[in-house]
């Protein structure tokens, strides 16, 4: 069974940082890219971000470019999203996705950040 299971959501005041996991596991987490998507209050899905499988090619949304950072350690089945200087819009449920040719079709429950003062 293909699980992904993010972690590592919170409080953070605007200008923080915060690091999320995704755990991955039920697939070979090395033969598939993956994505970052979030959802902010009232909001539809945004994309984040996107890395290839063996990391070498990472990809942002232009707002979040020198931001987040994401990356993966296939040894570990993980994938990451480092994410600096936030802003209150970054208010959002982030959830990681495993990537097909066309679409996702694996998706995690979520993890909530919330940037606050």
């Amino acid at each position: 069974e293909v699980q992904l299971v993010e972690s590592g959501g919170g409080l953070v005041q605007p200008g923080g940082s915060l690091r999320l996991s995704c755990a991955a596991s039920g697939f070979s987490f090395a033969d598939y890219a993956m994505s970052w998507v979030r959802q902010a209050p009232g909001k539809g899905l945004e994309w984040v971000s996107a890395i290839s499988w063996n990391g070498d090619s990472t990809y942002y949304t232009e707002s979040m470019k020198g931001r987040f950072t994401i990356s993966r350690d296939n040894a570990k089945n993980t994938l990451y999203l480092q994410m600096n200087s936030l802003k209150s819009e970054d208010t959002a449920v982030y959830y990681c996705a495993r990537v097909t040719t066309t679409d996702y079709d694996y998706w995690g429950q979520g993890t909530q950040v919330t940037v606050s003062s």
